[in-house]
Formats: structure tokens, sequence, C-alpha cells
């Protein structure tokens, strides 16, 4: 099954397919993707085992494809929620993402002044592994010949897991057809790369432990292990469980945050309307140039219907992570049995022309009047999915694209590289695990009196 018809913003609310000899439904409506995240959350939060996030997950180990929804995973859970994601652990990373944004400001203040292009999305995605190397890994990457060998296992890791494998819906086949594809041999070389990496990185950290002192995330996860952190019970984390959630820590973290920038950016250059308005609301509102600071985002309410709508219309995911059922269900009126795949098609929500008025156009301005969030609560707006499986880095990740959109927008202006006009600009995407634009962006920065 082809992945642009998985998007098809022609199905109903509910459409049977059946894939190979997986029988899948696919949720296109709000009202759907809620019975699904929240009414009947429970029976339908369990994942179904998928080939190239299972191996690069150690047997999906991890918090994303953990499967199936048992003791081990909500254990999982809370140790993750309290001990890694919570808002104490993001805001005590909060110097490390003022020291990466800084460098990244310096390195396009200089390309101002030289009236050099910056390529946007190479440069962000650059920003956002740095600062999960740091707070993740305890390792900074920054200018070294690891950064590009880092930052291209990631985007491979993506393109991996993101792909349809054949073995997850021909199981006796599959695999040999996967192998002629090259999507078998792809999966296991990166999954050797990301292992050599963690096992570095591990004993990177065992060597320095006295001065991490568990400032990062293997150093928690490390604790974890033996026993000294965590919520207590029979559960312990093994070392293949580090690297497990040490998966979703890389590419969740990585690829996701500097998307949502790039695409917020492309926006806003393609709507220069929207671009004045965004800038003269963070020049009126930001007194201090020298101390832009996350806690500013509070009284940036335009900036944050910007970010909205870019979510709205290029969700960082098309599609949440797949379900399965287990137990047999009535999802809007279908009885829907047990053991049956679920797909929530965001792209067709977010574009559904019965929830939003010109859908495919950019209009920060319709959430002026919508009490609405993106945190999954509104099921018209779900960039980071819902119910028990929601994105538990949602905080983590959004306090660096607030901290860089800040800065971005308040200390230059932008123009598009000689003999490039609007409409030259590139709004097409590339599907992985996550939608990428298929052009980088390239912008010139004009160095300002903000600057």
């Amino acid at each position: 099954m082809d992945l642009t018809i998985l998007l098809s913003k022609k199905y109903g609310p509910l459409m049977y397919l059946k894939l190979g000899n997986v029988p899948t439904v696919v949720a296109s409506t709000p009202e759907t993707a809620k019975e699904i995240l929240k009414t009947y959350d429970v029976d339908c939060c369990s994942r179904p085992y998928l080939a190239c996030p299972g191996k690069l997950s150690y047997l999906s180990n991890d918090l994303a494809f953990s499967d199936p929804y048992n003791e081990y995973w909500r254990e999982l859970r809370k140790m993750s929620m309290f001990e890694l994601y919570s808002s104490k652990r993001v805001q005590s990373f909060q110097h490390t993402r003022d020291e990466e944004v800084s460098s990244f400001i310096d390195f396009v203040k200089q390309s101002g002044l030289s009236g050099s292009p910056v390529n946007l999305n190479r440069k962000l995605m650059s920003l956002s592994a740095n600062m999960i190397s740091r707070v993740g890994f305890g390792m900074n990457f920054r200018g070294s010949k690891l950064e590009e060998k880092y930052e291209e296992a990631v985007l491979e890791s993506m393109k991996v897991m993101g792909s349809f494998a054949a073995t997850d819906f021909f199981p006796y086949i599959g695999r040999i057809i996967d192998m002629f594809t090259g999507l078998h041999g792809r999966c296991e070389k990166i999954s050797r790369e990301l292992d050599e990496f963690y096992e570095q990185a591990i004993k990177y950290h065992q060597q320095h432990e006295n001065k991490n002192d568990q400032k990062d995330f293997i150093g928690l996860l490390l604790a974890m292990e033996r026993g000294e952190l965590g919520l207590g019970g029979k559960f312990r984390l093994t070392r293949n469980h580090i690297k497990g959630i040490l998966m979703d820590v890389l590419l969740g973290g990585i690829d996701t945050s500097a998307q949502a920038v790039a695409w917020t950016m492309t926006h806003l250059m393609t709507n220069p309307r929207v671009m004045r308005k965004v800038q003269t609301e963070l020049r009126e509102r930001i007194k201090n140039k020298d101390n832009i600071t996350e806690e500013g985002m509070k009284d940036l309410d335009y900036l944050k219907m910007v970010i909205k709508e870019t979510f709205r219309i290029n969700p960082v995911f098309l599609l949440l992570a797949p379900r399965e059922t287990m137990n047999d269900v009535k999802i809007n009126g279908y009885s829907v049995p047990k053991k049956t795949r679920i797909q929530v098609n965001i792209w067709a929500i977010h574009r559904n022309p019965e929830t939003w008025k010109d859908p495919e156009r950019f209009i920060p301005e319709r959430f002026a009047e919508a009490d609405m969030d993106y945190k999954g609560q509104n099921f018209e707006l779900l960039p980071f999915g819902s119910g028990r499986r929601v994105c538990p880095g949602m905080g983590m990740g959004m306090a660096l694209v607030h901290l860089a959109l800040m800065n971005l927008l308040y200390r230059f202006d932008w123009k598009l590289p000689e003999g490039t006009k609007i409409e030259d600009v590139d709004v097409e995407e590339i599907y992985g695990l996550t939608a990428r634009k298929k052009e980088p962006l390239q912008l010139v920065p004009i160095v300002t009196q903000w600057t």
C-alpha cells in the first residue's frame, strides 16, 4: 500500500483496508481520532511489532514502539515522565539550549555580514543534533568529524523507520522482498552503526561519571539500571532498555525540532504579511535583545498562532505511529476486531475542510478565536498525538523550537537568494518517519539594529 494512498483526504471518517495479511483501519477525522485516542484509548494503545523500528529499538525496548501495552511499558512511561521529560528536567537544560542557540545565531550573523545564504535545514539539523548530543549523551560534537556522521545516521534511521517494510504485512515472503529491495540490509547496517554509537557514548560517560553527575540522559538511565533512580517495584532497566530509550531521544529529538523551525520559516518567507506581523510583535514585546529567554514566549501570542498553523499545515508526523487494538471495539459505529492495526491520518485531519476554512492556506489568525493547542486535548490539531501514546518529549523539543524562532525572527530580517522569487520557494514534502522539506530552505540573513 503506497503512503500517498494512506494520506488521501478522500477517506471517510474510518476506512477499512487489508494491507497484505494485516487488517487496518485509517482514521481521518477529529471525531474518529478522539474515539481512538481518548474514548477507547486503553483498548487501542498497543503497538504492532514493526520490523525496522523493532530492530533499531532492541526488540521494542523503547517507549515509542514498545509492544504490547503492558506493565513494562506503563512503568517505563512513569519513569520517563518523572525522570527524563518532566518540566523540571526540561528547565534544567535551559543553559545548554541558550549556549547552542547563541552559537547558531553567531554563525547566522557572520553569514549575514558576508551576504552568504544559509542552508537553514542543514544548520537547524546541526543545532538540534548538538543540543541532543549534549543533553542526551553528555557529548559535544560541534565542529568535530563526528558531527556529520552523527546527522547522517539520524537521517538514514528516519528514512528506514518510515519505510513500509513488506515484512510487516506479509510475514512469510516479506523478509525476502525486503532483502531484494535493500531495506533489510539498510536496517541492519544503521542498527550496527547506532549500537556502536551508544556503546561509545556509554563508555565515555562511565569514564567521566563523576564530572557528569547524572546531568544528561545517559547518566540518569545508568542510575536507573543500577537501581539508584526510578519508581521502585520489580522493574529494572537493562542495557538494551537503555539503548532503546536512547534511540527515542536521538531520533525523536533531532529531526522533529529542526523540521518544525524550517517549515515555520518557509511559511513566513512565502507569506510576507505574516512575517511582518510576527516580527513586529517580537520587536515590540522583547525589551532586552541580549537576554532572549524561553519565558518570553508567554507574551508572544501571534508567534504561538504561527507555530500552531505550521503544525496544522505541515505536521512533522503525517501518520501517527500505528496502534493495535487489544480488544474488540466499536469506533464511529463500526465494529473493529481485536488485533486490528490503526493508523491516525494527521495530514487529513489537519486539512479537513469541515474543520478548517481554506485549509490549504497559511492563516495563523484562525487560532485567534479558537481555544486550541497542540498538546493532545484538541483532536483537530494533533501533531504530537494524544492519549497514553502522546509524544513524551514534546516539552523538550518545543523549548528549542521556541528559542530558535524567537532569535531568528527578532534578530534578523530575511531575504531570498539573488534571483529567487517567493513562488520559487519549495514547499514539497518527502516522507520518512517525519515529513521533511524536499528542498532545503536557503535564506540570506540581514543584520539589523536588533542583532
